[in-house]
């Protein structure tokens, strides 16, 4: 066994970041010269950037910023005063007719009198890209409605005029002017050099068309809910090693979206259709904290999905009793590379925790004393860090990677035995990967479909949408359910339509989908309207944030398959927009 004490590592340092930086290219993931990190600092940008001159620097809204550097450089960014603290970017996974009827938006949509269409308010959908010539993105006069869209993926081309938005480093803008002329192009070549981008999933493009598709290509039977709101349209880039896109790139498409909307001088509703499982659940990781800032900044809502970690087996918690012991099976699959999963409990409680190997030949306990721990398990590297509070937080984190000696981490059944010494609480919860990052066949034995909420769902001020089936007003047991751990917020705030959501299918025409994805830009196209109706029309200017989402909770419907409100699976009941909308 090797160890290094926690005495040794700036504790401004995340664990996972610990952990990476302690391990071999390999074994981190990490084979890339640069690595990225997330800071929160104190003081201005001037002042970092005259520390860190050699450092690639991206600064965000309200101190937070993001660094590219050696791995070697960042214990000497720790060591700066200035430097608050620092974590690891996480990968995102990916998470209408019937839909905008049962949600109550028909009416609004219908009214002759005064219909509300979105008209005015710009909608951000933060995704896989768009169509951009998918007619339910043109409007009437042949023209798009996008007013811009940054393709974090494809490299700036300076000779072409192609750039990324000013202050970032990232990717190219495409601006309303270049978008139309590529609709008009002559040919595919000359619309490929106007506007290069494309949405090879269609993830984004189905849900742009939920929150803000004008039904063209339908005759206006899968017209979206805010029909005739501008778009901004954010493609995540998936750079190496992730394979996914990372938080980063996320807090840089936010941060964009609120200067963008200010610039313009739009109220601004962002749609985040994805998320990631790392984290304690309970709000305080800094791409969390940083929604919650921004979402005090001008007339913004922020609406994140729950996931739909809800059915698959990736969590596990309790309570334990004093000197109670307790087994937790898991199952890795065979042919898994790799696994990661995260003991979180409160520091206070003292628990012994022992792991048994599918042999049974090798369990060990677990180091109680800080620090980080390298053992050897048949065919598996395992590497322990057990961590103390943060600044931020008094909860403590036991991190556990698995890595393979040879090419598969050991497939089988493992056992972890908790064992309560000296418990206050008692509360433990085990988090692996979003199901989307490993094996169908690797999940705990006993799961708890509680506190399956995605982060960064579980932020405060967000708005949290999980799905139902609206078609049978049933549970959508996949979506992702809570509240937050240890600090019992009510998350998710209210559900949405989340099965068979018919909208735009990039390449043309309509495609079904289902998932927590599709119920979000029900509750962000939501949101658009309200805003039309009190911020552009001027029947109340402070129609935004907080406000709007104490608006959708009043609205909120009861479903027959949930008897206390608010409850993990549906929060405070369904989106209805109807009964939401003030009256004054």
């Amino acid at each position: 066994m090797e160890s290094m004490p926690i005495n040794t590592i700036n504790q401004k340092i995340e664990p996972s970041l610990r952990a990476a930086l302690e391990q071999t290219p390999p074994e981190s993931g990490q084979s890339g010269a640069l690595w990225e990190i997330i800071v929160l600092y104190s003081g201005t940008p001037e002042l970092l950037t005259l520390s860190f001159p050699n450092y690639a620097i991206t600064f965000l809204l309200g101190n937070y910023a993001i660094f590219r550097l050696p791995k070697s450089a960042i214990a000497e960014v720790a060591a700066s005063p200035s430097v608050i603290y620092i974590e690891r970017p996480r990968r995102l996974v990916y998470e209408v007719l019937a839909g905008k009827r049962s949600s109550c938006i028909t009416p609004l949509q219908e009214n002759t009198a005064s219909p509300l269409t979105g008209k005015g308010v710009l909608i951000s959908v933060i995704d896989s890209g768009i169509d951009y010539m998918h007619p339910d993105f043109i409007d009437e006069n042949g023209n798009t409605r996008i007013l811009a869209l940054w393709d974090q993926s494809i490299p700036a081309n300076p000779s072409a005029g192609l750039f990324p938005p000013a202050g970032y480093r990232l990717g190219t803008l495409f601006e309303e002017e270049r978008i139309n002329a590529a609709i008009h192009a002559d040919s595919a070549t000359e619309r490929y050099e106007q506007c290069s981008s494309i949405d090879s999933s269609g993830h984004g493009t189905h849900v742009a068309g939920i929150a803000a598709g004008n039904g063209r290509a339908s005759l206006g039977r899968f017209r979206g809910v805010a029909w005739e709101a501008s778009l901004l349209i954010i493609k995540l880039a998936a750079p190496e090693p992730y394979g996914f896109p990372s938080t980063t790139q996320l807090m840089q498409a936010v941060d964009f979206s609120i200067r963008f909307a200010a610039a313009e001088n739009l109220p601004l509703s962002i749609n985040l259709s994805f998320g990631n499982t790392y984290g304690s659940h309970s709000g305080s990781s800094l791409l969390e904290t940083y929604l919650d800032f921004v979402s005090g900044l001008g007339q913004t809502a922020i609406v994140v999905g729950s996931g739909n970690e809800g059915d698959n087996g990736g969590h596990a918690g309790g309570h334990l009793a004093p000197a109670e012991t307790r087994k937790l099976e898991f199952s890795i699959g065979d042919y898994e590379p790799s696994l990661s999963i995260q003991i979180w409990k409160n520091y206070w409680d003292e628990v012994r925790f022992q792991l048994l190997s599918p042999s049974g030949d090798t369990p060990f306990i677990l180091p109680e004393e800080p620090g980080s721990y390298r053992f050897q398990m048949e065919n598996t590297n395992l590497f322990v860090y057990t961590g103390t509070p943060s600044p931020y937080s008094i909860y403590q984190e036991i991190y556990l990677d698995f890595l393979p000696r040879n090419t598969y981490i050991n497939a089988g059944i493992w056992t972890l035995t908790l064992t309560a010494q000296t418990v206050t609480d008692g509360i433990y919860d085990l988090w692996m990967p979003a199901f989307a990052l490993r094996g169908s066949n690797t999940q705990f034995l006993t799961p708890t479909p509680e506190i399956t909420l995605t982060i960064p769902s579980t932020a405060a001020k967000v708005i949290t949408v999980g799905a139902y089936d609206a078609y049978t007003n049933t549970p959508a047991s996949f979506s992702g359910r809570g509240f937050t751990w240890n600090t019992n917020q009510v998350k998710p705030d209210l559900v949405a339509p989340g099965v068979d959501i018919t909208s735009c299918a990039a390449g043309g025409g309509y495609e079904t989908r289902s998932g927590t994805s599709m119920a979000t830009p029900f509750v962000s196209g939501s949101c658009a309207l309200l805003m039309q109706w009190g911020i552009v029309e001027k029947r109340d200017s402070f129609l935004y944030g907080e406000k709007l989402k104490a608006y959708l909770i009043r609205g909120a419907k009861r479903l027959p398959f949930a008897q206390n409100y608010p409850n993990p699976q549906t929060g405070w009941g369904a989106l209805c927009l109807k009964n939401s909308l003030p009256t004054l």
